[in-house]
């Protein structure tokens, strides 16, 4: 899947979880990595919603920090 793609659902799932535009805590760096990861499993298992890992990644992101 197409990355800029991916990247723009990563940070539209922080906007859901009340964050906006300029409140994104992600550098260029960490977009890469999520995306990354996004890919990776999506290409593991492509029965896997999209949308889902997205939503997934991000909420243990979120967890964590």
């Amino acid at each position: 899947m197409e990355r800029n793609l991916v990247k723009k659902m990563i940070r539209n799932c922080f906007i859901q979880y009340q964050h906006d535009f300029e409140s994104v805590p992600l550098n260029e760096e960490e977009y890469e990595k999520m995306a990354g990861e996004v890919n990776q499993l999506t290409s593991e298992d492509p029965a896997l919603d999209v949308f889902e890992v997205v939503q997934d990644v991000v909420y243990e992101y979120l967890s964590k920090w």
